[in-house]
């Protein structure tokens, strides 16, 4: 199962997110869900740090990436970030148990 963190602060500003897990769906390297989610986790990921300029650290490596914004500038990334929960959000409830989307308070 793919696992979507997002870290959310108590203003509800999204200060990042998490992506763990392989969904499962078919054989690696042929698996759609699993393709579809690193590519909006990759294109999300480098929105921020090269078109936005924010402040952020980004990595992925092995089936893992995590995103974290600095705190001057949660603003300018909370509509890419509001966007990629969304559509994460979404296709969830279309992969059940294959995607899991978790909002974590920090």
């Amino acid at each position: 199962m793919i696992k979507a963190q997002f870290f959310v602060d108590r203003n509800h500003k999204i200060k990042g997110y998490r992506i763990t897990g392989h969904a499962g769906l078919a054989e690696s390297g042929k698996d759609v869900l699993c393709a579809f989610v690193s590519s909006a986790a990759y294109m999300t990921a480098n929105t921020i740090t090269d078109i936005i300029k924010a402040d952020a650290r980004a990595q992925a490596d092995d089936g893992e990436m995590c995103v974290t914004v600095a705190e001057r500038d949660l603003e300018a990334c909370q509509t890419i970030l509001a966007g990629m929960k969304f559509h994460l959000t979404e296709t969830e409830k279309q992969y059940p148990g294959y995607l899991k989307v978790i909002i974590t308070e920090v």
